[in-house]
């Protein structure tokens, strides 16, 4: 362990002193100008903005309607299977077989259709977000330059990878992009 920090350190010094030199060569306006860095949490802009809640609402709508239609699904398997074991007594083995299989068909059937339905809304998902994550980067770029800001991070949530730790609540630029993206939107 004692090694590593010895070869740690005969790294980190001649680049710290790199860096400083570095500084210390640039023009005097570049040196004190301040270096202004921001973050935005997209996932609040768009759960929080107009355009953004309304999109949301419609994937939401979307799995409320194919939710119901599982549902249904579901419902109907239900009591094909309770029909199936209170008439089990009175069939014979032949014609038991050959329920318990066009049940078994209707069960995979519907897990065919759970599974499809998953892989849709994945993909709706992906769709909305790609398509919003070009308009917020859109509106986080325009409140950045108006602001002199030189580099804007993707702050993350709990939800998400959270990718800032700390930051100062002055440079968080959420609110305002989230009027920014309200008010391109709005067009």
């Amino acid at each position: 362990m004692h090694t590593k920090g010895i070869l740690l350190g005969r790294i980190a010094l001649p680049l710290v002193a790199a860096g400083i030199m570095l500084l210390a060569s640039l023009p005097a306006a570049q040196a004190t100008e301040a270096f202004k860095m921001g973050v935005v949490d997209p996932q609040a802009v768009l759960e929080k903005s107009k355009a953004g809640k309304k999109a949301l609402d419609g994937l939401k709508e979307y799995v409320s309607t194919r939710q119901k239609l599982l549902s249904g699904d579901e419902e109907d398997l239900r009591n094909t299977e309770k029909t199936l074991k209170e008439q089990a007594a009175k069939l014979s083995d032949t014609e038991k077989k050959e329920k318990e299989t066009q049940f078994r068909t209707k069960v995979q059937e519907f897990q065919k259709r759970a599974q499809e339905f998953n892989q849709e809304l994945q993909g709706k998902q992906k769709e909305l977000v790609d398509e919003y994550m070009k308009k917020i980067s859109s509106a986080t770029k325009s409140v950045a330059e108006k602001g002199g800001f030189a580099l804007v991070v993707d702050k993350g949530s709990e939800q998400t990878v959270k990718i800032v730790i700390y930051n100062k609540d002055a440079v968080d630029l959420t609110d305002q992009v989230i009027k920014e993206f309200d008010r391109v939107s709005s067009k």
